[in-house]
């Protein structure tokens, strides 16, 4: 790790440099050829061909893919990105020819041949033979119009938005006392006004306002109430009894709770069910070739 470090502060030390400096250095605008004959043999390439190091090839694909990565990592800090053709020119010295001059360099030393770089270098070649691998495995993979009708009329109730309500409460400590408290309201008491006065809450302070919730935030009990079909808005519940204590609540309003449109929904279950189907292809693969090798797994020497 500590050599990919200096490594990288090298290459940034020789972008600080600049296109002028770098040309002092033999980096310039016309590189010399080469006399001497590199280890990187001649390197295919597709696309627009806008400069070539030795043998190494660079295209206009590298170049705008090179610069998209950069001017993504330096966002919007002024004058940072690379935004014209002229900006895009230096890049292209400073940074694209240079990289290919070290590549070379490092091939020509055999420094590919150290064990760890060598290691390191089948291991991301595994990657991204196993990407493609994915990929062409799972590239002609569909969802059709009715399967996505099929799962949202099966799952559309589990599709709702989540409701919410909004709700005041007073709790207090004995049964006695809640009776007192529901026949006043029942005569027409301001529930905030007596949840002020005797609720032992928290929210006594706001007449009891917890304003809007969702299930599970208070007790298993009391969402049992709050949240029940029964209770309509405006109206207070009958005393039931949580763990704080003798609870009477009145539902001031609900939101929320409905079920989304198929068309609100589409995209969704179509990622939904295009990953699930390319899993299970993946797994078939995998389960099939693990079928037909020979895997030997030593685990009493791990760990």
């Amino acid at each position: 790790m500590r050599r990919i470090i200096l490594f990288a502060l090298a290459l940034l030390f020789v972008s600080i440099l600049g296109c002028d400096k770098l040309e002092s250095l033999g980096i310039g605008i016309k590189p010399k050829a080469s006399t001497k004959a590199s280890a990187v043999k001649e390197m295919p390439y597709s696309g627009t061909l806008i400069a070539k190091v030795n043998t190494v090839p660079v295209t206009l694909e590298d170049l705008n893919e090179d610069i998209g990565n950069y001017n993504e990592m330096v966002g919007d800090k002024p004058g940072q990105k690379i935004d014209s053709r002229d900006k895009k020119i230096e890049y292209l010295k400073s940074e694209l020819v240079r990289r290919a001059l070290l590549y070379q360099d490092a091939l020509d030393r055999g420094l590919d041949k150290k064990p760890d770089v060598a290691r390191l270098i089948e291991k991301t070649k595994m990657d991204l033979v196993v990407l493609e691998l994915l990929k062409d495995e799972t590239d002609k993979i569909t969802v059709t119009s009715q399967e996505i009708e099929d799962y949202y009329n099966k799952y559309k109730d589990e599709m709702k938005e989540p409701e919410e309500r909004r709700i005041r409460e007073i709790t207090v400590n004995t049964e006695q006392e809640a009776r007192d408290i529901l026949i006043q309201l029942l005569q027409g008491s301001d529930f905030a006004t007596l949840a002020k006065e005797r609720s032992k809450a928290p929210s006594a302070k706001d007449g009891g306002d917890l304003g809007f919730i969702k299930q599970g935030v208070k007790s298993s009990q009391f969402d049992a109430v709050a949240f029940s079909d029964a209770l309509e808005s405006g109206k207070v519940s009958n005393i039931f009894k949580s763990p704080d204590g003798y609870c009477i609540i009145k539902l001031e309003e609900k939101r929320g709770g409905k079920a989304k449109s198929l068309s609100e929904k589409w995209d969704d279950i179509k990622r939904g069910l295009t990953f699930l189907k390319q899993k299970a292809k993946i797994d078939d693969l995998v389960g099939k070739l693990s079928r037909e090798a020979k895997i030997e797994i030593y685990e009493d020497k791990i760990r």
